[in-house]
């Protein structure tokens, strides 16, 4: 049976100065920036998981009405933006 090597080419954002870090590690040690990278991976994957994440806090007004639930990113950025006090 032959085997079939499958590799996913991705495109990934990274700081300026991680990635001239990571370039520069990467010429250090005589490896490719994938290379790097790939090791990095493995090694956070290989990380057990905590148990439980926990929520982050919603903030009220003290009647119990929550105002904003901080763990949704889009209604933070709706408050932020908005034009006065609710």
């Amino acid at each position: 049976m032959k085997r079939i090597l499958v590799q996913m080419r991705m495109t990934i954002d990274v700081p300026d100065g991680l990635g001239q870090q990571a370039m520069h590690r990467a010429s250090q040690r005589g490896c490719t920036f994938t290379a790097l990278v790939v090791e990095g991976l493995h090694r956070v994957l290989a990380e057990t998981p905590p148990e439980s994440v926990p929520l982050l806090p919603t903030w009220g007004d003290g009647t119990g009405k929550v105002l904003v639930d901080l763990s949704d990113r889009d209604a933070v950025y709706e408050v932020l933006n908005s034009d006065g006090l609710r």
